[in-house]
This record gives structure tokens, sequence and C-alpha cells, in this order.
């Protein structure tokens, strides 16, 4: 007969007990709520949709899954605060296509790829071009018009490195000069907007849906590549004749690096139901937000791809670096 000392014993005991605590504990997840961060101001297109996804969470999981909206330096401190929380499935950030792009721009305290696991796109989207209802042009080409007649004398708002990517991107390609005013928020220029003080700003369509509903702005411009089936009335930039000057953006969530594997697929997977839902899909028709579902190798195939077309960009000029 084989004797088990009593060391020996302790430790199979405890492996017994940990192994099915621990694959207990993964099954059960979430046991309580769960923190998405918004590193913006709410009100934006990334506070919408978020909120949107948070709801279809709530009721798929059982647990509350609340927003947390925690802005400043143009996304940078609620990015960095989940980048170092503890990965146990519990807190989330939502981002846009400027996650990616804002190593460019500036010096970051982290790596925007290796530093998080990416979890799903929330959504995809094209920008569009607002204007303010007092501005005295009322499409892109008289826009265009205004600004050759007098350079740099128009403003263009924008809130972070995507609308700026993307003003600068169109001024070029139109060959004319627009003063370039970045907000630290699509809350605080859409103000600005309505009440006259700024005449276009850039932004997405779930950032500019409730005040083009309600009659206080105009869209004159989108920038994908045709137009958008949500907003089949706005001209794409191409159409005025400003040629190779398309952008599409999206929304994803991201949780810190070194997340168990199951968790983010559970995420991808209940993300990726919820905007197959008639329900969420009637939502986002509102928001001029798309449908955006990709797996996780997708997802990681797709960072690797912006993380190389952000560098090109800078080195090509269109991407400014903080000073």
């Amino acid at each position: 007969m084989n004797r088990i000392l009593p060391g020996r014993r302790a430790l199979l005991a405890a492996a017994a007990l940990s192994g099915p605590a621990s694959a207990f504990a993964q099954d059960q997840w979430p046991t309580r709520p769960v923190r998405i961060v918004v590193p913006y101001a709410p009100g934006g297109g990334t506070d919408v949709t978020s909120r949107a996804i948070a709801e279809a969470l709530t009721g798929r999981f059982g647990q509350s899954f609340v927003v947390e909206n925690r802005p400043g330096a143009n996304g940078v401190v609620g990015t960095e605060q989940v980048s170092r929380s503890t990965p146990d499935g519990y807190t989330f950030v939502a981002q846009t296509a400027t996650h990616i792009m804002a190593r460019q721009m500036q010096t970051l305290p982290y790596d925007p790829v290796t530093d998080f696991t990416a979890i799903a796109l929330m959504a995809r989207y094209p920008l569009v071009l607002m204007s303010s209802n007092r501005a005295p042009f009322r499409d892109l080409q008289s826009l265009i018009a205004a600004a050759r007649a007098q350079p740099g004398g128009i403003a263009q708002g924008t809130s972070d490195a995507q609308s700026s990517y993307t003003a600068a991107l169109f001024a070029k390609q139109a060959g004319i000069e627009l003063n370039e005013v970045p907000y630290r928020g699509s809350g605080a220029y859409l103000a600005d907007l309505t009440a006259g003080h700024l005449p276009v700003a850039w932004g997405s369509p779930a950032t500019a849906a409730a005040l083009v509903a309600s009659g206080q702005i105009r869209l004159i411009g989108v920038s994908s590549r045709e137009r958008s089936v949500y907003l089949p009335d706005v001209p794409t930039l191409r159409e005025a004749g400003v040629q190779e000057a398309e952008f599409d953006g999206w929304f994803g969530l991201f949780g810190p690096a070194r997340l168990p594997a199951a968790i983010a697929r559970q995420m991808n997977q209940a993300i990726n139901q919820a905007m197959a839902t008639p329900e969420m899909q009637a939502r986002y028709r509102t928001l001029g937000n798309e449908v955006a579902s990709l797996d996780l190798e997708q997802l990681a195939a797709l960072m690797r791809e912006d993380d190389a077309r952000w560098a090109q960009a800078s080195r090509n000029g269109l991407i400014r670096r903080s000073s």
C-alpha cells in the first residue's frame, strides 16, 4: 500500500480545492457590478454608445454594467486608470480609434496595444462635419468658398485625435486653411456650436444625433467613401470635390492586459450578440452607428493594422504631435 505523507496529503487537498474553486469563480463571472470607464465627458458618441452596450450587457449577465465618465487629457486619464487596474473582468474602458492614434500625438503613460486586452468593437462610424445654424454656409461648397476667401479665418472644432486627423486631412485635400480649435470633449464644442460661437466641428454621428434631431445644428458632410445608410441626405466629402479624405472610426471596449481569455471571449460574444438584435440595430440607426462584429482574433489584427496606419499618417504630416 502506498503511503501519503502528511505534507503531501495537505498539498493534494489544497490542489483539489483550488482547482474547482478557480473554475467555479471563472464560470460565475461576473458576481458583482462591472465598471465601464468612458474617458470623455458625458453626451458624446463614446458615452451614448457605451451606455447602450452596458444596458444590453446588464440584461445578458444579470449584473449591472455601470458607465463611469473619467474625462481628462483627451482620454488619457481614464484610460491610464484602466491600464493599471486589476485584470479580473470588473474594469473596462470604452475608446475610439483615437486610442491607437494617440501615441503619434503625445507621449502616453501606457502602450495602447500591449497594455490592454482588446475585447470588442461596439460600432463603426464615419465622422460628420457639423455646422452651426448661425454659420453663413449651409453646405460643403459654400464652406470651402468662404475658407478660400478668408484663409485661417474660419474655425473648425475637434475633440480628439481622430477628429483632428480628419479635420487636417479635409483642409489639406480641399486646398484650404481652417483654424483648428481643439476642445476637451465633444460636449464643450457642441455648446459653442449651438450658440453660434463655433461655425463647424467634426464628430461622430452619435455625438451629433440629438442636436440634429432637434434642429439645432446641420450636417454638411460625412467622411465615409459612400453616403452612410443612416444619413442618406448627407453628402460625402468626395461629392464636394474633396478627394482622398475618407475616414472611418470605431468605438471599442478594452480591458487591462492579462485579462483571462475566457472573460474576454464571453464579453466579445455577448457584445456581438447584442449588436445582432433588432432592438440594438434600431437604436444604432438613431445614432448613425454601424454594427461592427469582430471576433477576438480579427480585432487583434485590426489593432495592429491601425497602429501601422497611424504611424504612416504621422510620417506624412497628417497627425500633429503636441508640444
